[in-house]
């Protein structure tokens, strides 16, 4: 018999799959994902053999069939045989999206021998990307480190005061989810400018008041568990978060779960992490190098815990965590919970009802979780019927478009 708090509460509706006609899934399978893949041929050096099977793949998104993956040495690998099992002689387009993308990223490694002892192990097949990313958005970084540093100087804040910075700091880390590098790419323009306070209108379900009343009650011993998405400018966001919960006493120590290997072209690893510390403590710029020496001291004492788990790269919805992963979580005060591929994770990924009570979908988790996510795929739950209505009147892509955003707050599961 199935343990019901394991599973959420509500019946699970058909997965998202990419033979949908016209849908953004099928754009995804069809043609980001090619795009992607050559993209890698261009951004490195590898050899002939290694490019053509590249773009073997490009070609065979788009009506071929899934190929098996061959021992590459992986530590995953056993896992994703048995991942692979159900979908054997189908094509991309037919399996559950989660699963395709999923697949695309780790079948990239193994073509590119990101595991295999050779010159090409562990090369980052997305590290240019990442890197560009982060020094176009340096302007920006540099403002947002000068005001955290701003608010830290304030060592004795009025609980108010720490209210309303909080509040602003989870909606710069909402939306710097917005220089995901696997739908803009970071050659263009600095999209990590935006302006906070006028993106207010722009959250759909907006639970902040809840989570920053949560941390600013909870006693000083508590613990913050990060489940991280993005490298670059999203990333800053998010350790710029993590630096005033540390920085100011409201908690005591905060893991960030991290990729174990590159996948979905920006996730961060523990190793993206390191550079982007390191990368600031060098800077001449004072405000960087303050921010980013703190960080380093936060390591040291080990209150900022860097953490990685290859359930963050597989094909599995949330509720399938190990119980491992799942007791670890336990022990948290709060989950803050990053990203588009995350937030899809924590509803399988499936057709739910916009409206549907999200509590009674994320009903397997045993603490308090906090999803900060922009809207960039057709999942999604929590919202009020007449948003849905009004904001379907006037943006047709408003699931898709990186435009939108949601802050949903869900309680400790009483299951």
């Amino acid at each position: 018999m199935v343990n019901q708090s394991t599973i959420p509460k509500l019946p699970l509706p058909e997965a998202l799959i990419a033979s949908k006609d016209g849908s953004f899934t099928e754009l995804t399978v069809t043609q980001r994902m090619p795009a992607i893949a050559r993209r890698i041929i261009a951004e490195n050096n590898f050899p002939t053999h290694i490019n053509q099977s590249l773009e073997n793949l490009a070609k065979e998104l788009i009506s071929g069939y899934i190929q098996p993956l061959s021992n590459d040495t992986g530590i995953d690998f056993t896992a994703w045989q048995k991942y692979l099992e159900p979908y054997k002689n189908q094509r991309w387009i037919d399996v559950p999206w989660f699963f395709a993308e999923t697949y695309f990223y780790r079948y990239i490694l193994s073509l590119t021998h990101y595991f295999n002892p050779s010159e090409w192990q562990n090369l980052d097949p997305f590290g240019l990307q990442k890197h560009q990313g982060l020094e176009a958005s340096f302007d920006s970084i540099a403002t947002l480190c000068h005001q955290v540093n701003q608010w830290l100087d304030s060592s004795h804040q009025q609980t108010n005061t720490q209210e309303t910075t909080l509040t602003t700091l989870f909606y710069f880390a909402l939306w710097g989810n917005r220089v995901d590098l696997s739908l803009w790419s970071a050659f263009e323009s600095d999209r990590s400018q935006f302006d906070i306070e006028s993106q207010q209108a722009n959250i759909l379900a907006n639970d902040v008041i809840e989570v920053v009343t949560l941390l600013t009650k909870k006693p000083q011993n508590n613990c913050v568990d990060f489940v991280i998405d993005n490298a670059g400018f999203e990333l800053v966001c998010d350790l710029c978060l993590v630096d005033f919960l540390l920085g100011s006493g409201l908690v005591n120590q905060v893991k960030l779960h991290l990729k174990p290997h590159p996948t979905f072209v920006s996730d961060a690893m523990i190793k993206d992490v390191h550079q982007t510390i390191n990368y600031f403590a060098s800077s001449s710029n004072w405000d960087v190098s303050f921010f980013a020496h703190r960080l380093q001291e936060y390591l040291e004492l080990g209150r900022l815990i860097l953490a990685d788990n290859y359930f963050w790269t597989s094909p599995l919805a949330f509720w399938e965590i190990p119980e491992s992963l799942k007791k670890e979580l336990a022990e948290s005060s709060l989950i803050i919970i990053k990203g588009d591929a995350n937030y899809r994770r924590l509803l399988g990924d499936r057709h739910w009802d916009f409206t549907a009570n999200i509590a009674d979908i994320i009903s397997y988790l045993p603490v308090p979780i906090v999803a900060l996510r922009t809207l960039k795929s057709e999942v999604a739950a929590g919202i009020k019927t007449e948003i849905i209505k009004d904001i379907a009147k006037n943006d047709a892509n408003w699931l898709t478009n990186g435009q939108w955003g949601l802050i949903q707050f869900v309680g400790k599961s009483e299951g």
